[in-house]
């Protein structure tokens, strides 16, 4: 007599059985880490912001000098941003594809914004961007340093490792061949980089972009030195929060930092959003 064997539904697991051990330490100290470093220190900003009360969060945040700073270092920051994702492509294109005296050089060139302190960096480039600078004199009346133009400079500084460095592995690992088949194909150069090339970096020059982004929005040590700090015009949204800090109003300071907080979650949320949608498009799920 022959039964029918019945196969019982799996259950719904939490994780996929692995044959490495240890899911539940790691976890454990994933979450414990994660609470200590990021959830703890932003849960107790917004608690501070909270002591304001609605009226006094919205006061801060129209408050025309609150937006003013806020709108140059997001502003700034997205600007070199995009800067920094066209050069620092074709940075890591010719480390990439390019065999050349030097390489190994310029190579470690791209990290040298890792390395250097930020003031530094600041002291260097309002020296070199000043209307009595080496650079700065060449573009006289055109003033440079002490402007939102110099804070684009030292963000651009500061941001193109994170694209170079992000696009560099991606693009070592793309296939050659199919670049040379599609020129086989009657493909042309241009054709090539946008159709074939550049699908495959996207992901990776967005990632870089976002990176950039995160860095030169909280930006201070390299700003103030080339900024110039006037209140309306040059003045950063980290630097106003250190003036509030000064003038002991702890709450107006963590409201300022909570709007920055809330608007970068945002735009990196939506960047995101954008990174899923090319990985569906092209097949890179």
């Amino acid at each position: 007599m022959i039964h029918n064997a019945t196969v019982s539904p799996a259950k719904w697991r939490l994780k996929q059985p692995s044959i490495i051990p240890g899911f539940g330490l790691t976890l454990g100290f994933s979450l414990a880490y994660l609470s200590l470093i990021i959830l703890i220190p932003v849960a107790g900003l917004l608690w501070r912001t909270a002591g304001l009360g609605w009226s006094g969060f919205f006061a801060v945040l129209t408050d025309r000098r609150t937006l003013d700073a806020l709108y140059i270092s997001f502003g700034t920051a997205f600007l070199a941003a995009l800067v920094n994702v066209v050069f620092g492509t074709v940075v890591a294109w010719v480390l990439t594809r390019y065999n050349f005296p030097g390489r190994r050089l310029i190579d470690a060139i791209v990290d040298l914004p890792f390395a250097l302190p930020t003031a530094v960096a600041g002291i260097a480039l309002a020296a070199l961007y000043a209307p009595n600078g080496w650079v700065g004199s060449l573009f006289m009346p055109f003033r440079i340093a002490f402007t939102p133009l110099g804070i684009v400079v030292a963000l651009v500084f500061i941001g193109l490792p994170f694209v170079v460095r992000t696009v560099q592995p991606v693009m070592e690992e793309l296939d050659r061949e199919v670049e040379e088949a599609a020129a086989t194909l009657g493909a042309n150069r241009f054709q090539t980089i946008s159709k074939v090339i550049l699908p495959g970096l996207t992901p990776a020059i967005l990632t870089g972009f976002a990176l950039a982004f995160a860095r030169g929005v909280g930006e201070y040590g390299s700003v103030i030195f080339i900024a110039g700090n006037i209140p309306y015009v040059s003045e950063i949204a980290p630097l106003l929060i250190v003036i509030r800090l000064e003038e002991f109003n702890y709450a107006g300071a963590t409201a300022i930092a909570t709007i920055m907080l809330l608007i970068s979650f945002v735009m990196l949320f939506v960047i995101n959003l954008i990174q899923a949608w090319n990985r569906r498009r092209y097949g890179n799920v």
